[in-house]
């Protein structure tokens, strides 16, 4: 297995190559969320319970299925984020028919097959340092956006969580250098 920084590993099998792309893990920051996700999670267990147990008005019913409404999207957005930081991982594999991308927390998630005849412009985009969304994507309960792109069929697929300049260099040379060599 060799390694590209901290989050990327790459193996070369022969007639395939994996490629494996984790979330950047920081403690305080998976702690901090958690937290947050189980006082968020408690916040509206309690609404709920509230909204069928206790007696209320029609108005403070519509208030409380307004703030669920939000409270819902929320820890939906949350949860995924919170998971993705502690399972989640992009799983790439280039042999020759094409190359395989897998996003998954632990185990679920769907590999779908890019064919390489049908793979058009493979290039990744790096936000500038001080930019807006650099400033965003640093925040740890953000996903973030996806540094490589390619067009496929019309569709950009996208791929890539929040890769540095250095790393999305590195992982371009291997990716380009594998395909050609599987490709053949």
């Amino acid at each position: 297995m060799t390694e590209i920084g901290d989050r990327i590993s790459f193996v070369d099998h022969g007639t395939k190559t994996t490629i494996v792309i984790l979330p950047k893990k920081q403690a305080w920051a998976i702690a901090a969320m958690g937290a947050w996700l189980a006082m968020w999670l408690t916040i509206g267990f309690t609404c709920i319970w509230a909204l069928f147990v206790l007696l209320l008005k029609d108005q403070e019913k519509i208030i409380l299925w307004v703030f669920l409404t939000f409270w819902l999207y929320y820890a939906f957005r949350v949860a995924r984020s919170f998971l993705w930081l502690l399972w989640g991982q992009e799983m790439l594999k280039i042999d020759e028919l094409g190359m395989h991308l897998k996003k998954s927390i632990k185990k679920y998630g769907k590999c779908i097959p890019y064919y390489y005849e049908n793979i058009k412009g493979l290039t990744y985009i790096v936000p500038e340092e001080r930019s807006f969304q650099s400033v965003w994507e640093s925040s740890p309960w953000i996903q973030g956006d996806d540094r490589f792109s390619f067009e496929y069929f019309g569709k950009l697929i996208k791929f890539g969580k929040k890769l540095t300049e250095k790393e999305a260099r590195l992982l371009s040379q291997v990716i380009e250098k594998k395909m050609r060599k599987h490709a053949k």
